[in-house]
């Protein structure tokens, strides 16, 4: 009898022995690494340093362009298609807007006044195209239909960046915050499939895009995966190239309206050139 109930007790643990394996075998995909990747879920954002009106005593707002095929900001463009964990910056403006964390604001207008719903953005981001195509019963009929093309990331290459420089006097300090961030593409000609001007698709808002970013990795050219480099680490320490397009000015005007070719070039690397004097020249004893 006895010998009876120890082969039952050791067929019951076998059998739950390979139940349990077979649970943990399909909880998920194997590893993809040496490591479990946890600590980015726990970033949080730097605070801002508190700011008092009444120690600004200069700004001077700026607005930039970051074009994403340069090389060193070619790590904001790839991969083209998400990998694990590993997205796009536009395929994550994207997919915050879509959950809920980030708000996208029209692009009409900088200032942050007319907030989208995702429902909307996703019209508006969304191509219609008209296009004749054969009878499937006779080829020899043509009829017009309406193809919904979806938006993809990839077709951004430019980001417009809205940012203030300013003079703390109580921390004596010059420093620069970017307000807002613009994808920019190109809107193509169907006829001659020329360039014939480039489109803002939305603001957002940056401080309120610190979370998202802070949670989401920039490939690391020098270290790889291991050293943790996240997209608010590249935007508050400046970690881009860029140049300026449009300034404060009493026209509200851009470079381009009144510059063209070289001396729209020469006009943006004035602006830079002044910003730099202007903080070199505050500590000249």
């Amino acid at each position: 009898m006895k010998k009876a109930l120890f082969l039952v007790f050791s067929l019951l643990f076998v059998a739950g022995s390979e139940l349990s394996t077979q649970a943990q075998i399909l909880e998920g995909p194997p590893r993809d690494g040496v490591y479990d990747k946890t600590a980015i879920q726990q970033v949080q954002p730097i605070p801002y340093t508190y700011l008092r009106e009444a120690d600004i005593i200069w700004t001077r707002r700026v607005w930039r362009i970051i074009d994403m095929r340069e090389k060193m900001n070619q790590p904001f463009y790839f991969p083209e298609k998400p990998q694990n964990n590993w997205r796009s910056f536009v395929q994550i403006l994207m997919d915050g807007l879509r959950e809920g964390t980030i708000t996208a604001y029209s692009s009409e207008s900088d200032q942050f006044l007319v907030p989208l719903k995702y429902t909307e953005l996703q019209d508006k981001l969304e191509r219609t195209d008209s296009v004749r195509l054969p009878r499937p019963d006779n080829p020899d009929i043509m009829y017009d239909t309406v193809i919904r093309n979806e938006f993809d990331p990839s077709n951004v290459k430019k980001l417009k960046i809205k940012e203030d420089y300013y003079i703390d006097r109580q921390r004596s300090v010059m420093e620069v915050r970017i307000l807002g961030i613009c994808p920019v593409v190109d809107e193509i000609d169907k006829t001659t499939g020329e360039k014939r001007f480039e489109k803002n698709l939305f603001w957002v808002y940056f401080p309120e895009c610190r979370n998202l970013f802070a949670k989401n990795e920039m490939f690391n050219l020098y270290n790889g995966s291991a050293g943790r480099l996240t997209y608010d680490d590249v935007f508050i320490k400046r970690m881009f190239s860029s140049y300026i397009y449009k300034e404060e000015n009493v026209y509200d005007r851009s470079i381009n309206e009144y510059s063209a070719g070289v001396d729209a070039l020469l006009e943006a690397e004035n602006a830079k050139t002044k910003l730099f004097e202007f903080e070199s020249s505050l500590w000249e004893y």
